[in-house]
């Protein structure tokens, strides 16, 4: 008898503890669920907000596009001042949307979590955001323009794109390059057509028992008639050192400032200079080998000419 009454007043325990906890599981659904029906109407105000947000960062962007254009403005300039533009409404906008829908987070309170969660965000992403700042402090200077032609670490080509994490720059073989925008900050840059003429040069070498003025009004005479340099700036020739066996001219001229330019006028110069230097019995030397011995080389004759 004793066991039955305990077991069943086990059993009756169990079973009141168990509905009361599914009265409290209820009881905390209900109330998660008016809470949710509570906060559907901020909900839709929020929604509404961030369509606003949107329509309003379109409009914002044309009118900033209309102003820019208008405006002496490089492209990628006008692409940040776009994408300030945008991302400026949209924070705002958010900011709203989350005070409507959390009414007890405070402008004050959104900017310090926003502040915390940038620096804990900056860390995991440092790599990210310092592309994202150099390509914005690229887009605001004033050199190198959509359509230079650049050299950086080893990479020479046009630059066709500048995005704010990277920048496109196309190879003179069509290959395309994508580059951070960190390594064209924090490195040196060499704008190659920065300015419409450039200035190239060669080396002439002509022999030794060779008169050096001579051989120089040869040169520049050459240079002066030939196609794709620039006759208004100056043409130097000047006598550069003592090789091992001519002696070497430094030849110098301007052309344009593309890479074709300065293929085309190099060519040209040389092929000028070479035409010059042999119409004028002027040699031009290859590199001549002198052997000398310690003790003198015997030499046989042949049968042939033994008489």
């Amino acid at each position: 008898m004793t066991n039955t009454t305990s077991t069943t007043e086990i059993s009756k325990d169990f079973a009141d503890k168990a509905e009361t906890s599914v009265e409290i599981l209820i009881q905390q659904l209900n109330a998660m669920w008016e809470g949710l029906v509570a906060l559907v109407p901020s909900m839709l105000i929020a929604v509404v907000v961030l369509v606003i947000t949107w329509i309003v960062a379109r409009f914002a962007a044309k009118i900033a596009g209309r102003l820019t254009g208008k405006a002496s403005m490089r492209p990628s300039l006008r692409q940040l001042v776009d994408t300030v533009t945008r991302i400026a409404i949209w924070v705002i906008g958010l900011m709203i949307a989350l005070t409507i829908l959390l009414p007890g987070l405070t402008p004050a309170s959104l900017l310090a979590a926003l502040g915390f969660g940038a620096v804990a965000i900056g860390f995991a992403f440092q790599d990210i955001f310092e592309n994202f700042m150099a390509g914005i402090l690229i887009m605001l200077r004033e050199k190198m323009r959509i359509g230079d032609f650049i050299e950086c670490e080893g990479v020479e080509g046009r630059v066709e794109h500048i995005a704010l994490r990277e920048t496109h720059i196309r190879k003179p073989d069509k290959e395309l390059t994508i580059v951070p925008n960190a390594i064209l900050f924090k490195n040196p840059v060499k704008i190659l057509t920065d300015v419409t003429k450039r200035r190239h040069e060669m080396i002439a070498g002509v022999s030794y028992d060779t008169d050096l003025e001579d051989a120089r009004k040869v040169i520049l005479n050459a240079v002066q008639n030939a196609d794709h340099v620039d006759q208004d700036e100056t043409i130097d020739v000047f006598a550069r050192e003592f090789n091992s066996s001519s002696v070497d001219f430094t030849v110098r001229w301007w052309s344009g400032s593309q890479p074709r330019d300065m293929h085309q006028s190099r060519d040209t110069v040389i092929r000028a200079v070479k035409a010059a230097l042999d119409n004028a019995n002027i040699e031009i030397p290859f590199p001549y080998v002198t052997h000398t011995f310690k003790e003198p080389v015997p030499f046989k004759s042949s049968d042939n000419n033994k008489d």
